[in-house]
């Protein structure tokens, strides 16, 4: 476990509980004094407070009901609202994330408030440290400069993630004297100034793996440029990130050898894909959850089969499935003129198909990055065994037959990396802010941008290199550790005695699954249903492709879409982009008569639906004299 987080586990709430108190507006600060500089004052106390900074970036310090509301990924308000999922669980509970996916949202949903409760929350812990850093006499001026610039680093985060979610949201720091600051200024260059800070004063390598350090500020400032449009600045830095840059423990930027190791808790510590991760841990020996992915917890496969306790929430969509079909030559399906060409044919799945009964699965090929992002029907759902399907979703009539996969940990790591301390499992898998392969994908577009297609196709095909790697695959190796058998013929199989509704089997002779459907006798053939590893292919773009300027930025585009499905960025990424609009209008065309599902009867408006409305209740606490201080967003007063 490492110390940031041991920290928080153990002192945060002790230490600072006193110092971030209620108040009437969440951007209120802290009157000072409220602990004496006696106990802040000094080394302890100041790194006290960073600790504190760090702990609110899960997004859970004030807001533990909401989880998903407010959790670091965005799952919500990235995949949910960008089209890579459904909000999944009932149809009668937690109806603002409907709204919220269908670009319905209302200043009056409580989760809109959460989060930015949550997001100011951490504001007020960084600027609670550079408002006392300058104080601290028993430290050298070198450790003032890097707790200073870690704490900038936090706030450049919060407030990224505040502008890119709301747009119009007001800049308190550590001098500000009144918080009830107005809406009306572009705060890029704040938030840009904070992340150049940080880039010029942190150390490479910090001696705890879960601080940032140089580099992650030099990916976020460049990231910043990015969505600024900003390509000249973003061009140079990116050089640099890519060439020099090292992860806080040393480790020099790379793609991780596998895909799937991304997602896999113990391949954490010295992942050189790790840029900015956000980190999680299991069984900390408080008796409960809370600092173990509690954001996540809710969004787990649910049925009376399913191992996990909650809840079903963050189902993936048939638009995120059909996504990562092929062609012959291994490349995803795009059309300059087309935005969903892939959707021209159905990757197959099993609504309306009793988990009891046959299923066909889909015998095209596919990138093999699906299988480690979406459940689906007898595909190894990590070595829990063949996905079964709408057996583990709990209304797929409402939401569809898929599940998440990417922060549901295995059974063999379940003892360490599982927290079962709650109503809702937790687990020690880290969330990843920025990942090198967004940065890679991220300098692509840049590279387009510039006029540089060449050096563009070169990061693309860097991370389908990767996707291609088939020791990375899915594989029947995966089903072996919990099937009951492992057997040379189907007689053998036929021979087994006490086999239990969906047990299965290892067939050596054919290289398949066989799983046991019930409805009668296990000695009969017909009641086995035999699973196939999918059909994968995956190839690389040629220079002729990426000529063609159009095509390049469409295959950026796309490649986004397929390395960093279901980690909050689809939203995001169509907005800044321009192309919400056509993307998510003709997805939502699309979905819900592809699944025959009635929730995702949406409409992006354009002017209005690319950002989220000002939370209503924050408007109200800035009301002076009868006049509100923060103004709405368009389209929604």
């Amino acid at each position: 476990m490492n110390s940031v987080r041991n920290a928080i586990i153990i002192t945060s709430l002790i230490a600072i509980g006193g110092l971030f108190y209620a108040c009437d507006s969440i951007i209120d600060v802290p009157a000072k004094g409220a602990l004496s500089e006696d106990v802040l004052a000094n080394e302890e106390g100041v790194e006290t407070l960073l600790v504190g900074a760090y702990g609110a970036l899960d997004g859970q310090s004030l807001n533990s009901e909401r989880r998903g509301a407010t959790d670091v990924s965005n799952w919500v308000y990235g995949s949910i609202a960008g089209g890579d999922a459904h909000k999944g669980e009932s149809l009668g509970n937690t109806n603002g994330y409907v709204q919220i996916g269908n670009g319905n949202a209302s200043a009056t949903i409580s989760y809109l408030d959460g989060k930015w409760t949550a997001l100011y929350e951490g504001i007020r812990r960084a600027n609670a440290v550079l408002d006392l850093i300058n104080r601290v006499k028993d430290m050298s001026e070198a450790d003032k400069q890097r707790v200073a610039a870690e704490a900038r680093f936090l706030r450049g985060h919060y407030y990224f993630e505040l502008k890119k979610m709301f747009n119009k949201v007001p800049w308190v720091d550590e001098e500000t004297e009144n918080p009830n600051q107005p809406n009306d200024q572009d705060i890029w260059p704040n938030i840009e100034a904070d992340f150049d800070f940080a880039y010029q004063n942190l150390p490479e390598v910090q001696n705890d793996a879960a601080r940032v350090n140089k580099w992650a500020a030099a990916s976020y400032l460049a990231k910043t440029y990015v969505y600024q449009e900003k390509w000249g600045d973003a061009k140079p830095l990116f050089d640099e990130i890519i060439a020099n840059g090292v992860t806080s423990q040393g480790v020099p930027y790379d793609l991780i050898d596998e895909f799937r190791q991304n997602y896999n808790p113990a391949r954490e510590d010295g992942n050189p894909e790790a840029v900015f991760a956000v980190e999680m841990v299991a069984n900390d020996g408080t008796g409960h959850t809370s600092n173990a992915n509690l954001g996540m917890s809710p969004a787990f496969p649910y049925g009376d089969t399913s191992p996990f306790s909650c809840c079903g929430y963050f189902q993936p969509t048939q638009d995120l499935v059909n996504s990562y079909r092929t062609s012959s030559n291994g490349l995803p399906i795009i059309d300059v003129s087309d935005p969903d060409p892939y959707n021209s044919e159905m990757v197959t799945n099993d609504m309306g198909v009793s988990p009891q009964e046959q299923f066909q699965p889909y015998q095209g090929t596919l990138d093999p990055r699906l299988d480690w992002t979406v459940g689906r029907r007898g595909v190894p759902y990590h070595d829990w065994g063949p996905y079964p399907g709408t057996a583990w979703a709990r209304e797929p009539e409402n939401f569809g037959p898929y599940g998440p996969k990417k922060h549901v940990y295995w059974a063999e790591q379940q003892a360490q990396y599982a927290d079962l301390n709650s109503w809702a499992p937790g687990s020690a898998i880290n969330t990843y802010v920025i990942r090198f392969a967004d940065v890679l994908l991220l300098a692509a577009e840049t590279e387009i941008e510039v006029g540089s297609l060449e050096q563009a196709r070169q990061y693309v095909n860097r991370v389908r290199e990767r996707a291609a790697n088939e020791d990375g695959w899915v594989s029947i190796d995966l089903n072996r550790g919990q099937a009951i058998a492992e057997v040379s013929s189907e007689q053998e199989m036929l021979s087994l005695e006490e086999v239990g509704q969906f047990d299965w089997v290892i067939r050596e002779d054919t290289g398949t699954t066989f799983v046991f459907l019930g409805g009668g006798s296990s000695d009969n053939a017909d009641n086995w249903q035999e699973y196939e590893i999918p059909n994968y292919n995956i190839g690389l773009y040629t220079a002729a492709q990426f000529s063609d300027p159009a095509f390049a930025e469409q295959a950026v585009h796309f490649e986004r879409k397929l390395e960093l499905a279901m980690e909050g960025h689809r939203f995001f990424d169509l907005v800044r982009w321009g192309e919400a609009d056509k993307k998510l209008n003709e997805f939502f065309s699309y979905e819900g008569p592809a699944l025959g599902i009635p929730t995702r009867d949406g409409q992006f408006t354009p002017g209005k639906n690319e950002y989220y409305p000002i939370p209503q209740n924050q408007i109200d606490l800035s009301t002076v004299g009868g006049e509100p201080v923060l103004q709405q967003n368009p389209g929604y007063n």
